[in-house]
């Protein structure tokens, strides 16, 4: 039996890489850096530079806390701002 890593999307990317693409570019939209967005989250600075590079899997009161401070809704973050996990979705 093949075993398949399912926290990996058909493009490679799992969710926590995902996640931290779609919080770097919202942040980079608004034009603040990781110092601003941590300072607003009430998260350290070292935290929102390891989401975006996904290395770390924040806990749903961060993600909550990191969409409120980019001034989006959470689906909104994930829909308009993270890639796709199908590529056929491209």
């Amino acid at each position: 039996m093949e075993c398949t890593n399912r926290s990996k999307s058909n493009d490679g990317l799992n969710i926590k890489q995902r996640f931290g693409q779609a919080v770097r570019k919202r942040r980079r939209e608004l034009d603040i850096t990781q110092e601003e967005l941590a300072e607003r989250a009430g998260v350290h600075r070292s935290y929102i530079a390891n989401i975006e590079r996904g290395e770390i899997n924040p806990a749903l009161e961060n993600i909550e806390k990191i969409a409120e401070a980019l001034e989006i809704s959470i689906p909104e973050l994930f829909t308009n701002y993270a890639p796709p996990s199908d590529p056929e979705r491209r």
